[in-house]
């Protein structure tokens, strides 16, 4: 028998192609309602050879319906389509439990639809603008159970959001109680502690008590501190005039 250069190469090649056709190929489902993006979508993870297609859908309840009629590790889901947004497929989808593993795909970049696709389970959240490789190693990566696969530009707004939210959750509003942001905002519009009393169905010792706390608590001084700082901090609207 000749083993010969040719028959090598050609026993490698052979070998190749038994070893592709035996990959358990990733399945996947795709969900946009823009059927030339789909298109570009599926050859681009069709020519993977670990990765196939299974089924598309164009809006969210043909989506819903997909996943429970095909059996698929992963669904590329866009964020904004007809009848159900993305934010929706995801909620309904973790509600039913079916164990279907979530990767947003979407032209838009929000911090609502960010935040909302994460917080209900996705496993990660592209933009269309990721180059095809990121997107199908994301598609490997969620298929392996691995979370936050993010775009660069996606993880640095949720960087930013997160920072401002720590900012305001520090602020020293956040240490009053609501009855006492109530005092404080009626002391901004100008009322005494009378009024503010008849106001909210309270005593004077009652309001006097919550003025207290507030001055203590924020470092006032002062009812005209006081007043001040309820304008500077929201508390009072910039239409509604003091008495």
């Amino acid at each position: 028998m000749d083993f010969g250069p040719t028959s090598l190469v050609q026993m490698s090649r052979a070998r190749g192609t038994l070893e592709r056709c035996l990959v358990e190929k990733i399945k996947v489902l795709l969900a946009d309602d823009h059927p030339v993006v789909r298109s570009g979508i599926r050859e681009l993870l069709n020519r993977a050879p670990d990765i196939q297609v299974v089924g598309e859908a164009g809006g969210g309840r043909e989506a819903l319906a997909l996943v429970a009629d095909e059996e698929a590790d992963l669904l590329i889901l866009d964020m904004n389509m007809p009848d159900l947004s993305g934010i929706e497929v995801v909620k309904i989808l973790a509600e039913q439990e079916t164990g279907i593993r979530i990767l947003a795909l979407s032209a838009y970049d929000s911090i609502a639809y960010i935040t909302g696709s994460l917080e209900h389970g996705a496993f990660g959240y592209l933009t269309k603008e990721e180059v095809p490789e990121s997107i199908v190693e994301a598609v490997r990566g969620v298929a392996r159970g691995e979370k936050n696969w993010l775009s660069p530009g996606i993880t640095e707004k949720i960087k930013a959001y997160q920072a401002r939210q720590a900012e305001f959750a520090q602020h020293p509003l956040h240490t009053l109680s609501e009855r006492e942001k109530e005092v404080l905002g009626l002391i901004g519009q100008g009322y005494d502690n009378p009024a503010i009393g008849d106001l909210l169905f309270i005593s004077l010792g009652t309001v006097k008590n919550h003025a207290t706390n507030v001055y203590t608590k924020l470092g006032l001084h002062s009812r005209a501190e006081a007043v001040a700082w309820a304008w500077e901090n929201g508390l009072v609207k910039r239409d509604e005039p003091a008495e």
